[in-house]
């Protein structure tokens, strides 16, 4: 009338110690990964610093000549009687590109105020601009919605313009032409910029490197334009850039993604300030 038990396996805890090192391993790994993240955190927040500094030092370097160089006009304005001459006021916009470029820089770091703006406006401004100092054999056209607006940093998104008219008028060997084609999806609440040239174009696998840090097709280029491109339009507009399309010797397509807001009819004013 006797019970026997029979042991045929290990008990709970000694099937438990088994995995224990499998565990130990696992708890290394996440402190080694946690550890490695926070040192790579640490240290691009560093670097980050010192590009912040070195842009504000930058700005605050730029005003002095600046100053210096808006009292001269004056002087010339004054001395010469020359407050109607084209070049002067040619000069005078030059100054006031400058004091843009100083006021970016004075900007990185710091969050950017967004507001209401006519997209097609402040492209089209920004165009009339930078087209007497590019090539006379380079075509400027914009088109597509005069109406919709967004939310923007004028200053930084100037920015963005002129980084992708730059790289557009650079991948022109001799005669073309860029088009800046505006578009609102109003399904998605969106506005599309495609900013087109007839370039050189760009090959399918170079689509994500371009805007890598550092990559650059030309022999003097930094490789910061584009980089710094998307950041502007990412960090400090929520919005996307990409390569929308490109063919080899037939030109290249850039397109940027941001969130519209409430859609009018612009002022005559507006639309020539």
């Amino acid at each position: 009338g006797r019970k026997m038990l029979v042991y045929y396996k290990d008990s709970f805890i000694l099937t438990q110690l088994r995995y224990f090192p499998y565990i130990q391993l696992g708890v290394i790994a996440l402190f080694l990964l946690t550890a490695y993240v926070a040192f790579s955190s640490a240290r691009k927040a560093e670097q980050d610093q010192v590009w912040v500094g070195m842009a504000k030092e930058t700005a605050h370097q730029l005003g002095t000549p600046i100053s210096s160089l808006m009292a001269w006009v004056e002087l010339i304005k004054s001395r010469f009687d020359a407050e109607d001459d084209p070049l002067i006021a040619e000069m005078e916009n030059d100054i006031k590109r400058l004091e843009v470029i100083t006021d970016r820089f004075s900007k990185i770091g710091s969050k950017p105020i967004l507001e209401d703006h006519v997209v097609f406006v402040v492209i089209h401004n920004f165009i009339d601009y930078f087209k007497l100092r590019t090539s006379d054999k380079i075509i400027f056209n914009i088109t597509g919605d005069e109406q919709v607006r967004a939310m923007l940093n004028v200053p930084l998104f100037d920015w963005v313009i002129e980084n992708l008219l730059k790289n557009a008028a650079n991948a022109i060997a001799n005669e073309g032409s860029i088009t800046v084609n505006i578009i609102e999806n109003l399904a998605k609440e969106e506005v599309f910029i495609d900013v087109t040239d007839t370039g050189k174009g760009i090959p399918r696998s170079k689509f994500d490197a371009v805007f890598q840090p550092g990559f650059t097709t030309r022999k003097r280029g930094w490789g910061l334009g584009l980089s710094l491109t998307r950041r502007i339009v990412e960090n400090y507009h929520s919005g996307q850039i990409f390569v929308k399309d490109s063919d080899l010797g037939k030109g290249t397509t850039f397109r940027i993604i941001l969130k519209s807001s409430i859609t009018y009819e612009p002022t005559t004013t507006e639309r020539l300030s």
